[in-house]
């Protein structure tokens, strides 16, 4: 049965098997808990399977698409027919995830800040192996001093150990997309700058941000009422714009409003 993508919910269907054994191959899944965003018709949950984890968790927003899976696949998979942002992933498993997703565009980069900042010590996966816009993906692992370099980058890459894997063709979905897509390897970072609360990271990276193209003198200044205090204390030339600064600047910045701020 044709199953005809809903354009509401951002569906492209990855229907390429090359692309799809690529994916499952990136990670030993035998006897681990995975967790599949966005399974669709379920062309990557049936390689996920030959690979005979110990369970198989869905995230499907698309009720007619849930009941086509379940028929499909019975009782090996355990399906929530869910808003993945909505849903608390610690109450997935016991067990740290491998987490397989074809993101929806619209709402790709929420659901991965939303994933990572939220994090404390607790880890729920072991790691993600997400689908992006290629632009999307290519602003995540953009470096200091680049144009593509941003918020996105600072906040994923402070925890993350992220690697582009390849990119993927429109030719590889149903329908096409009108882009390039890409695949995204995440893993935790052992050791990362602990900072008391995301917020503060996100907060001072858009206030950076918003005007990226300015000197970071007047960022600094709406942060810090000593601000030039600040500005010495960790060696800051004002007149370097935030695409400049390393995403440990970033974090020592939060560090010293952390500590007048409470």
């Amino acid at each position: 049965m044709l199953i005809k993508p809903k354009k509401s919910l951002g569906q492209n269907f990855l229907i390429d098997k090359n692309v799809i054994k690529k994916i499952v191959s990136l990670s030993d899944i035998f006897d681990k808990d995975v967790l599949e965003i966005g399974p669709g018709t379920g062309n990557l949950t049936e390689y996920i399977l030959k690979q005979k984890p110990n369970k198989l968790f869905l995230v499907e927003k698309d009720k007619f698409l849930c009941d086509q899976l379940l028929l499909k696949f019975q009782n090996n998979i355990k399906i929530k027919n869910e808003d993945i942002l909505k849903i608390n992933e610690k109450n997935i498993s016991n067990h740290k995830l491998v987490v397989f997703g074809n993101l929806p565009y619209n709402i790709s980069t929420e659901i991965v800040c939303n994933w990572i900042l939220k994090l404390k010590n607790d880890f729920w996966f072991s790691e993600l192996i997400l689908m992006f816009q290629k632009e999307v993906a290519d602003r995540i692992i953009s470096k200091t001093n680049t144009s593509d370099y941003g918020r996105l980058s600072i906040l994923l890459n402070w925890k993350m150990n992220i690697v582009k894997v390849f990119d993927i063709s429109p030719n590889c979905f149903f329908p096409k997309p009108k882009v390039y897509s890409s695949l995204i390897h995440f893993t935790p970072k052992e050791k990362y700058f602990k900072i008391k609360n995301s917020k503060n990271l996100e907060m001072i990276t858009r206030i950076f941000f918003n005007q990226k193209r300015k000197m970071i003198k007047n960022p600094m200044r709406q942060l810090f009422s000593n601000s030039q205090e600040i500005s010495n204390k960790l060696k800051l030339d004002l007149n370097l714009r935030p695409q400049n600064l390393s995403l440990q600047t970033y974090c020592n910045i939060a560090r010293e409003y952390e500590k007048l701020n409470g």
